[in-house]
């Protein structure tokens, strides 16, 4: 019989200077949940919008007629404190890893100005071709180029 498993190391904020581009998100009044904080399903749509906008922004990904496009494939999210409307808040993102087809990023949710994350998490993509739906052979040029200065 094996020794068990020591259980994984208890997740903790991080600090800023973990991700590498921010961007700010405006809390909505129907973020907050009805025990006054930004339900937890809002957060997954941050990382959604910050992983996005990083790569539009940087002309890495044409949403509307690009051959390649990101399917979310995971998603995790730790939370640490609270946030709520009217709230400012910030996103940070990094590459954490890239492979043949997909990505991984980490995304770092702060209060306005804060030193750690208030919750941090992960969000893979899978570039595949629009039209088939199947993985690429490879990240288009102008994708890892970006993802580099991320990383």
């Amino acid at each position: 019989m094996s020794a068990p498993e020591p259980a994984p190391a208890r997740p903790q904020p991080l600090a800023r200077a973990h991700f590498r581009r921010f961007r700010p998100i405006t809390t909505r009044w129907m973020d907050n949940d009805v025990y006054g904080h930004v339900n937890n399903v809002v957060y997954y749509s941050w990382f959604d919008t910050a992983v996005n906008a990083t790569l539009i922004e940087g002309g890495a990904l044409d949403i509307e007629r690009g051959a390649v496009i990101g399917l979310v494939v995971h998603t995790e999210c730790h939370y640490f404190e609270p946030l709520a409307f009217p709230q400012a808040v910030e996103a940070g993102v990094r590459v954490a890893h890239v492979g043949r087809s997909s990505v991984r990023y980490e995304v770092g949710i702060f209060a306005a100005g804060a030193a750690r994350s208030a919750a941090h998490g992960r969000f893979v993509h899978v570039y595949v071709d629009r039209a088939t739906r199947r993985p690429v052979a490879a990240l288009p040029a102008p994708l890892r180029d970006l993802l580099e200065t991320l990383r």
